[in-house]
């Protein structure tokens, strides 16, 4: 019987050991958990950047901005837009009162104006003849449209092409087609404008001669 009494006291004191010794990892288990939520707390949040891609312009270049046509680049500034560090570019389109504010990688959605050379054969498509789709108008208003935002200065040309009714009497042309005709007449003029470095009047001359056009301004 004494033995036996030996036995449960020492499995007894072998308990209350194993017990104390777990509430003791226990203890340090909260405790490194309670320490590990303060150091959260006083994480630093990090500015993301923005992906770096190289400057392909500089201030003062002039470029073409598909839905708006010429503008001129007036600044490179830096920005934090919704915790990312932003590099973009100020651009002006100078005959829209408008400035852009276009990322700089997003600079693929520009293009450089066009050369001497481009000038040149968009001359000889404005003297080519207009191609016209036997397909409804507002079919062909659609790929007119699309050509003037597509940014590429052949297409602008072809638009002018095409629209061109050798007059400015408004009665030869729909509202819509006038409208298209004057939008991508426009655009291509203000690129001639600054490539040739000629007055506004100089390039309606050169562009409704190369279209047999009368020489007299556009009607309202």
């Amino acid at each position: 019987m004494g033995k036996k009494k030996g036995k449960k006291g020492k499995k007894k004191l072998k308990d209350l050991k194993l017990k104390l010794k777990s509430k003791k990892i226990e203890k340090k288990i909260f405790t490194a958990q309670k320490s590990g939520a303060s150091e959260e707390k006083i994480v630093i949040k990090k500015i993301k950047k923005q992906p770096t891609e190289k400057r392909v312009y500089n201030v003062n270049d002039f470029i073409v901005y598909p839905k708006h046509g010429v503008g001129k680049i007036i600044s490179v500034e830096k920005a934090v837009i919704g915790d990312i560090d932003i590099n973009f570019y100020k651009v002006l389109i100078e005959r829209d009162k408008l400035t852009l504010t276009i990322p700089i990688n997003q600079q693929s959605n520009l293009r450089p104006i066009c050369s001497t050379h481009q000038v040149n054969k968009c001359i000889s498509i404005l003297k080519s003849k207009p191609k016209i789709k036997r397909t409804m108008w507002s079919r062909r208003a659609q790929e007119y449209e699309q050509k003037i935002n597509s940014g590429k200065i052949y297409e602008l040309a072809e638009v002018v092409k095409d629209l061109n009714k050798n007059t400015n009497t408004i009665a030869d042309q729909s509202y819509s087609e006038r409208q298209l005709f004057e939008k991508a007449y426009d655009r291509l003029g203000n690129e001639f404008k600054v490539v040739l470095k000629i007055s506004d009047e100089d390039v309606k001359k050169k562009m409704n001669k190369a279209l047999g056009r009368e020489d007299k301004p556009l009607e309202n």
